[in-house]
């Protein structure tokens, strides 16, 4: 069992406390401004991006993904790329342990991790115990459903080739699955409002446009300081042929003054 390495810090430390700030991401002014109602039937989502930064900065932004997901219908499996910040275990890393936050445990999809150990993905559980990124992802899905899996990878090496070895380990491992892959990012870092939204609007082009390749070349020639640019370029590889949206852009300036700010974004991929 990975025990919460942000509860208390990102998000609030217990159920109920938890429960309400995530109906405040849904409801707030960066939010969809709804609470979702989970449906079920045929679904159309099989990809997504979604912000990694503490709740009363991104999660207004994440929600949008995650309403999104649960008016298309909450898959079976997720599988969530999130980049590696403490530098810790193997470059690309996969997890077994399940994950525990104030919500409840979200169990891993033992079956579908046993398919993606191949080729750059490693089983390294040390890797993600101090590790954000994913982690605040599972409240929003778990305040949505408590019946899912997922498998997190954490990456380290963010290179394109890496990246789409990756995203195509993915794409052969949930053939006929029912699974919706998340990737954890946020955009630009601690530049001003302008400098952020004229960068991330460059990388946020490339994704809408579905190109892994684009997206690479755009972050490294323009020097956006995305920390998630290879769980996205995965996705994207992951998820080829499907067509993306951009569901909702703020940076943290939006959520309270501030000289240099960090850039969030929600992008949803359909089949």
């Amino acid at each position: 069992m990975r025990r919460p390495a942000v509860a208390g810090q990102f998000y609030a430390g217990d159920k109920a406390g938890l429960t309400r700030e995530v109906e405040e991401c849904f409801k707030g002014p960066l939010g969809p401004q709804l609470l979702p109602t989970p449906r079920k039937g045929p679904r159309k989502i099989v990809g997504g991006v979604a912000p990694h930064a503490g709740f009363v900065f991104s999660g207004g932004v994440a929600s949008h993904l995650y309403a999104e997901i649960a008016a298309d219908g909450v898959p079976k499996t997720f599988v969530i790329l999130g980049p590696n910040h403490t530098g810790r275990g193997s470059g690309i890393a996969l997890s077994t342990e399940d994950f525990e936050t104030p919500l409840g445990v979200a169990k891993v999809d033992q079956e579908l991790a046993q398919a993606l150990r191949k080729d750059l993905v490693d089983v390294d559980n040390q890797s993600h115990h101090s590790e954000h990124s994913i982690e605040v992802q599972l409240p929003f899905i778990q305040f949505l459903s408590q019946d899912f899996m997922f498998v997190p990878i954490c990456m380290t090496f963010q290179d394109y080739d890496a990246a789409v070895s990756v995203g195509e380990t993915i794409r052969d491992a949930i053939k006929d699955r029912d699974a919706v892959i998340v990737a954890s990012t946020d955009f630009s870092h601690y530049v001003s409002a302008a400098t952020a939204k004229a960068k991330d609007a460059m990388a946020l082009k490339a994704i809408e446009e579905m190109d892994p390749k684009g997206l690479y070349r755009v972050v490294m020639d323009e020097n956006i300081s995305m920390c998630g640019y290879g769980p996205v370029m995965a996705m994207l590889t992951a998820c080829r042929g499907g067509k993306a949206r951009i569901l909702k852009y703020a940076t943290s300036g939006d959520v309270r003054p501030m000289r240099d700010v960090v850039g969030y974004a929600s992008v949803v991929v359909e089949r």
